[in-house]
C-alpha cells in the first residue's frame, strides 16, 4: 500500500544548508526520512534520469548504480530494483492506454543487469534510508491529462503492493532566479515557486492543469510534469500534507512536502474496504 508521498528537492544545497530558509528545508526533508523509514520501498519519478520525450520510462534493470552527481558532488552506493512492483506499475499503465515502457541494461537480470543513478535520485535518497526502487521518469511532451492518469494508476498499482511503500516526487521548481544564472532572470520563475507551494499548502493542486504554457516555459521550472503525476496520485489516493519548506538560495527554487496517510483510510485498506 501507499504509506506516504513527498516532494523532495535535488539541489545539493539541501545537503550543506548556508541560510535559514534552507536549512529549514533540509530539515523537512529529514522529517521525511523518518517518516519513510518504516517503509519497505521508495517509488521514486525524477526528471533527470533517461530522458524520453513521449513516453514514461519504468526502469527494470536489477541494480541501480550511484553514478551522476552534480556541481562536483558525487554519491556512492548501489539500490535494487523492485522489480514486481515496477512490473505490476508498468502492466497496469499499458492496460490504461499510458505510453510506458520498460527499460534494462546491459542483462535482463542478474550481475549485469545495471543502471545509473543521478543527482536526481541520489539527493533525495541521501535523507531515505536504503530501500528497493522503482525509478520511473516523466515524459513532458506527454498530454497533461494523461500524466495525470498516470498518477492515478501508479498509485492503484502501489495500493495493490503487498509492503508499505514510499513515492518520492523529485522536483525542483523556476530555474530563472537570478540575473546571473545559467538561465537568466524571469520573474515568472518566482511567481511559479508562490503559486506552486501555495496551492500544495491550499490543497489546490488541480489548478495545476489550468497554467498558461507560455507561462511554465518562461518559469522554466523542473517540477510541473512530476507534479501533474502527484496529482494523479492525490486523485486516487487522498493524504494528509504534514510538512512543506520552500528556500531559493541559487538561480532555482526548492520545495519540499510531506504527506501521510490519515489512520481512516489506513485502516480501510488493511481491511481490505478500500
Amino acid at each position: 500500500m501507499l504509506g506516504g508521498m513527498a516532494m523532495m528537492p535535488h539541489g545539493n544545497e539541501v545537503l550543506e544548508p548556508g541560510d535559514e530558509k534552507t536549512r529549514q528545508l533540509a530539515d523537512v526533508l529529514k522529517k521525511i526520512g523518518e517518516e519513510f523509514r518504516e517503509f519497505d520501498v521508495y517509488v521514486i519519478v525524477t526528471p533527470h534520469n533517461i530522458k524520453i520525450s513521449d513516453h514514461i520510462g519504468i526502469i527494470f534493470a536489477e541494480n541501480l548504480v550511484s553514478w551522476l552527481g552534480f556541481a562536483g558532488v558525487e554519491f556512492h552506493g548501489e539500490y535494487k530494483t523492485d522489480r514486481k512492483l515496477a512490473e505490476e506499475i508498468y502492466l497496469e499503465s499499458r492496460r490504461a492506454g499510458i505510453p510506458v515502457v520498460d527499460i534494462n541494461f546491459a542483462a535482463l537480470s542478474g550481475e549485469y543487469s545495471r543502471f545509473p543513478l543521478t543527482w536526481g535520485e541520489l539527493i533525495p535518497l541521501h535523507f531515505l534510508d536504503t530501500r528497493p526502487l522503482v525509478v520511473i521518469t516523466p515524459a513532458r511532451k506527454m498530454p497533461r491529462e494523461t500524466l495525470v492518469r498516470f498518477g492515478e494508476v501508479l498509485a492503484g498499482s502501489i495500493e495493490s503492493y503487498d509492503g508499505r511503500a514510499g513515492l518520492v516526487i523529485s522536483a525542483d521548481h523556476g530555474h530563472a532566479h537570478a540575473p546571473k544564472g545559467p538561465y537568466g532572470y524571469a520573474r515568472e520563475s518566482e511567481e511559479y515557486d508562490e503559486l506552486v507551494m501555495r496551492l500544495i499548502g491550499e490543497n489546490r493542486l488541480e489548478e495545476l492543469l489550468e497554467l498558461d504554457e507560455e507561462f511554465i516555459r518562461k518559469a522554466k521550472p523542473d517540477s510541473y510534469w512530476q507534479l501533474l503525476i502527484m496529482l494523479g496520485v492525490l486523485r486516487k489516493v487522498p493524504m494528509k500534507l504534514k510538512a512543506t519548506a520552500y528556500a531559493c538560495p541559487t538561480y532555482f527554487g526548492m520545495g519540499a512536502a510531506l504527506y501521510v496517510r490519515d489512520a481512516v483510510s489506513t485502516k480501510m485498506r488493511s481491511s481490505n474496504k478500500w
